[in-house]
């Protein structure tokens, strides 16, 4: 009956987030149902929650980067039938379990791309996930296919951020109920989500038309109260989807007080030992389902006394793969498995792109834009997190490249665009780009790594105040001069205007090329494969090792 009663939850959870019902008729329903099991009257007892967030749809086991003893090491990690053989020995141990997801499900992989998302789903609820949040890439098809798919998931979604644009700047309703409430013999815990309200600026505009984005902090107070007070939880959890940087800010503003944790997601960064914010505790679970975070609360005479936190890694080697998630995931990739996995070149050294600063696979992008376009002065690559490393080699000794990793590298495949800009706008927006990663301020830090570049020469100080980081820039092996004009490349970004560049505003003679990223990669791996992408230092920090791993600073935390 217990079960029979959770699958009826979950159902009318889903129905609830697809008419957009308000979270409190949501909630009740779920605390009515959850409360009238036989353990009623328990006082003493653990609760599990688990979290898994930025998988970015990779659905198979991979090599993972660590950073011991001052040094690479990479080991197999994820994939979601390895995921599988985890939570089954979690749910064999214990007793009171939720699980929930927190953004960035549905896009950063060959499958996602050729289904739109539609492969991952299925995966998702054979998981019995308990909760979810949308993160920055579920806009990636469009307000209604988001919706769509995260309507398809079987469990509840939450969303105290996200309202329904009804132009001209007013917000409609919720598009997902704000919060939702687990309740175990009386005792309960409320999540309340948050996603990164610079969506809009982030990804192409295009993507989040017809949503409204506002800031945690203008509502978070609300229903921070809402919880405590109105629902009396005994303990409030922000789920959140905002960047480490942007959730250890929010943890340190009144409008937190009453949060005990907030278990975030965009930055791929793994905290092990939770965060002290002013009035929260923040963690972060990694990426890629390399990581599960996992926090234990002990209740005693029906109050939480202790919680503890830990990051699983899930290692392939302890956790076996389960055979029904396995074959699941066999079949929806099935018909798209003999692409995903032909080879289109070989790399002679590991691909990664764990470091702030400059990495491998940003590298080998970068030489293949020099390769095609060979008078552009400098050619640019955004500063992406996502993709997986790739460190073993087949049968050549060397390392594959598939066509599924490049749509791992770039899922969003487009246009090559050209332009010119004054060294003024070069040195404008190198200041701009490095404060958007290392500003004081965490709350202006947003985005990815460093942009990366080749053709120019960057020296800069990464923790000086804004407008004061460049020490000097060398193009075409002199140092740059403001009012001379330099030929720029990289790719369009769907709903920017005609004339941007990599976000460099008013760019002159702007033109799409006629080949995208994707296919300028693999002419350039047909003609030079293996390759050799090795960091060329083009970009060099004064007052940061080239091996930086994070743009968190001013607390206790290693990325390792």
């Amino acid at each position: 009956m217990k079960h029979n009663r959770r699958s009826f939850l979950k159902t009318v959870g889903a129905a609830s987030a697809g008419a957009g019902l308000l979270a409190s008729s949501f909630t009740d329903v779920s605390s009515t149902f959850e409360d009238t099991t036989e353990e009623n009257n328990t006082k003493n007892f653990q609760l599990t929650i688990l979290q898994t967030t930025d998988v970015h749809c990779q659905v198979h086991a991979h090599d993972e980067l660590f950073w011991e003893n001052e040094q690479i090491v990479f080991r197999k990690t994820g994939g979601y039938a390895h995921f599988a053989g985890y939570l089954k020995k979690m749910r064999k141990d214990k007793k009171h379990l939720f699980l929930m997801d927190t953004g960035d499900m549905f896009q950063g992989s060959e499958l996602s791309v050729k289904t739109t998302g539609k492969a991952i789903s299925p995966i998702l609820n054979a998981l019995k996930y308990d909760l979810y949040l949308p993160g920055n890439w579920e806009v990636i098809y469009g307000k209604k296919e988001m919706q769509r798919l995260l309507g398809g998931l079987h469990a509840p979604k939450v969303c105290a951020n996200m309202y329904h644009d009804l132009g001209e700047g007013k917000k409609g309703d919720h598009i997902f109920p704000p919060y939702y409430i687990w309740n175990v013999n009386g005792v309960k815990i409320g999540f309340l989500g948050y996603t990164d309200h610079l969506v809009p600026i982030r990804q192409s505009p295009n993507y989040s038309k017809g949503i409204l984005y506002t800031k945690p902090e203008e509502n978070l107070a609300h229903f921070v109260d809402v919880l405590r007070n109105q629902e009396q939880c005994a303990y409030v959890i922000i789920v959140g989807h905002l960047g480490l940087s942007q959730q250890i800010h929010l943890s340190n503003l009144e409008a937190c007080s009453g949060v005990d944790y907030i278990f975030g997601g965009d930055t791929h960064e793994r905290v092990r030992k939770p965060i002290q914010g002013k009035y929260a505790k923040v963690v972060e679970p990694g990426a890629f389902g390399s990581f599960c975070g996992r926090l234990e609360l002990t209740i005693e005479d029906g109050k939480i006394i202790k919680d503890s936190y830990h990051l699983d890694e899930i290692a392939v080697e302890k956790y076996k793969e389960d055979k029904a998630i396995k074959q699941l995931v066999n079949n929806l990739e099935g018909p798209y498995f003999d692409d995903i996995n032909k080879i289109v070149g070989y790399s002679k050294i590991p691909l990664y792109r764990y470091f702030v600063i400059e990495n491998t696979i940003d590298t080998m992008i970068l030489d293949a834009l020099r390769w095609r376009l060979p008078d552009i002065d400098v050619v640019l690559s955004n500063g992406f997190r996502f993709c997986p490393p790739r460190s073993t080699p087949d049968s050549t000794g060397q390392i594959p490249i598939t066509n599924g990793y490049i749509f791992d590298m770039l899922p969003v495949d487009s246009f090559i665009r050209t332009g010119k800009v004054t060294g003024k706008q070069i040195k404008v927006w190198l200041e701009k780009e490095l404060n958007n990663v290392f500003a004081k301020d965490a709350s202006k830090r947003f985005g990815g790594w460093v942009t990366k570049f080749q053709g120019m020469k960057v020296k800069f100080y990464a923790f000086r105040e804004e407008g004061q980081r460049v020490d000097s820039v060398i193009i075409k092996g002199k140092p740059l001069v403001e009012d001379s004009i330099y030929s720029i490349a990289a790719c369009e970004r769907d709903g920017d205007p005609a004339d941007m560049i990599c976000r460099i505003k008013n760019v002159t003679d702007a033109q799409n090329q006629n080949y995208t990223l994707h296919e300028n990669m693999k002419s350039y791996l047909k003609a030079s494969s293996p390759v050799n992408p090795v960091p060329q230092k083009n970009a060099i920090a004064l007052d940061a090792p080239e091996t930086l791993l994070t743009q968190v600073y001013g607390v206790d935390y290693q990325f390792h």
